[in-house]
């Protein structure tokens, strides 16, 4: 069947489409100013140029590929950058997921057929925000249920995105299932904690000297490995409840020091932490953790791979890289 990844120039995406493309699918993914290099992907797969922004590259797509499942993966996904592109963020991820809506709306109205295409996106756990450190002891893992108080830009955004897409379900029947992933990483990641540390990791390796810039190391997350996400996200197009909120979340709790450590076990190396001022956020949930009680009843799903498998297969990328 057709496939669409909105999105395949990131580090999610890119795995997505190679694995559909490797189970036989005909996937289609977009890309616009990638996060990754796309030039690491087959070159079977195809990839389409398209500012999700702009709304009739995007009609134009769905329209010609009419694709059975679409997994809406792009957005301006760092917090960081939010604060300094607050508009950017509010348009590529609202305005970008209306996008697609309009598109499947736009294919029924002018097709004349019953196009009912499943679309999984990828919301966040960042629209819990404030809520997360309201919750302590086993309350940690917050449910789907819980109240949004989204702390940045980007929460913002992912919230209205959310609702944006609800609003679909129940008022245009549009199937969807909403995801709020949770701390993701892995090989091509960018900008986050673990691909940055283990990436100026090995460039302390080469260069001999022992330093690590970190941000706040007190800070509590649960990361899963990009492969765990992306085995999710499949199950819930195939399994999920159309209209239904899932939490994405390793259940297992990493302290920021704890990848530290795990770095320096496998490289061997005790690093000299540098604090960076420049990569504190003003406002930072202290643990970001969610139940996936409905996501494993509903799906299966369990996650599979450990972070200190994780960890070695980044190190790994990076060394090559």
């Amino acid at each position: 069947m057709n496939i669409m990844v909105t999105g395949a120039g990131g580090m999610v995406g890119s795995h997505m489409v190679e694995l559909l493309h490797a189970k036989g699918e005909n996937v289609i993914g977009t890309y616009y100013r990638p996060t990754t290099d796309i030039t690491e992907l087959p070159k079977e797969i195809k990839m389409i140029e398209c500012d999700i922004r702009y709304a009739p590259s995007v009609e134009k797509i769905i329209m010609e590929y009419q694709p059975e499942q679409i997994y809406h993966l792009a957005a301006q996904s760092y917090p960081t950058i939010s604060w300094d592109r607050p508009y950017e963020t509010i348009e590529t991820n609202v305005n970008g997921t209306i996008a697609v809506y309009e598109a499947i709306k736009k294919v029924k109205e002018l097709k004349k057929i019953d196009y009912n295409p499943m679309v999984v996106v990828a919301c966040s756990s960042a629209e819990y925000g404030e809520t997360l450190n309201q919750l302590e002891g086993s309350k940690i893992y917050v449910k789907e249920t819980a109240e949004l108080q989204p702390l940045h830009p980007y929460g913002v955004s992912k919230v209205g995105q959310d609702l944006i897409s609800f609003q679909y379900f129940m008022n245009d029947h549009i199937r969807c299932i909403r995801a709020r992933i949770f701390n993701s990483t892995g090989t091509r990641k960018v900008n986050d904690v673990t691909s940055d540390f283990t990436r100026r990791a090995i460039e302390a390796e080469r260069t001999k000297i022992y330093e690590l810039r970190v941000g706040n190391l007190d800070t509590r997350r649960a990361i899963m490995d990009q492969r765990d996400l992306v085995n999710a996200l499949m199950l819930l197009a195939e399994k999920g409840t159309a209209g239904e909120v899932y939490n994405v979340s390793s259940e297992n709790i990493y302290q920021m020091s704890d990848i530290v450590r795990m770095i320096e076990k496998q490289l061997g190396i005790k690093f000299k932490i540098n604090v960076d001022s420049a990569l504190l956020r003003p406002t930072d949930e202290k643990i970001i953790v969610g139940d996936v009680t409905k996501l494993k009843k509903d799906t299966g799903w369990k996650q599979n791979i450990p972070m200190e498998q994780t960890i070695a297969d980044m190190l790994e990328y990076w060394k090559n890289k």
